[in-house]
C-alpha cells in the first residue's frame, strides 16, 4: 500500500471520516522530511488500525495554516474527524508507533 499524498481536493473526504489518520505534513527540499518518509514507508504495513497520508505544505499552504503547521516534518493524527495529537520534528518508527496510541 503506497502512501497516498492528499491536497485541498481529497483532504477532507479522506480525513474527515471515523477512522483513525496519520498526516505528514512534508516538503520535498526538508531533510528531515525525506527521513521521516522512509521510516513511515518502511512502518506501514505494521500499521493497521491507522491510515497514513502525506500533505506537501508547498503545494497546500491553505491546509498547513488551517492546522497550525509552523514546522516540518509535522505529524497531525486524527480519529472521528478530530485532531487529537500534533508534534513537529522526525520521529523514529517506534515514536511514530507511540504517537499514533490513542
Amino acid at each position: 500500500m503506497e502512501i497516498v499524498e492528499l491536497n485541498e481536493e481529497n483532504f477532507k473526504e479522506r480525513v474527515l471520516s471515523d477512522k483513525k489518520i496519520l498526516i505528514d505534513f512534508y516538503a520535498v527540499w526538508c531533510g528531515p522530511c525525506k527521513m521521516m518518509s522512509n521510516v513511515l514507508e518502511d512502518m506501514k504495513e505494521d500499521i493497521s488500525d491507522c491510515e497514513i497520508y502525506k500533505v506537501n505544505v508547498d503545494e497546500c499552504p491553505n491546509l498547513a495554516r488551517e492546522y497550525g503547521v509552523m514546522s516540518i516534518p509535522n505529524l497531525i493524527l486524527f480519529q472521528d474527524g478530530k485532531v487529537v495529537k500534533n508534534e513537529m520534528g522526525f520521529k523514529t518508527a517506534e515514536e511514530i508507533k507511540e504517537f499514533i496510541e490513542v
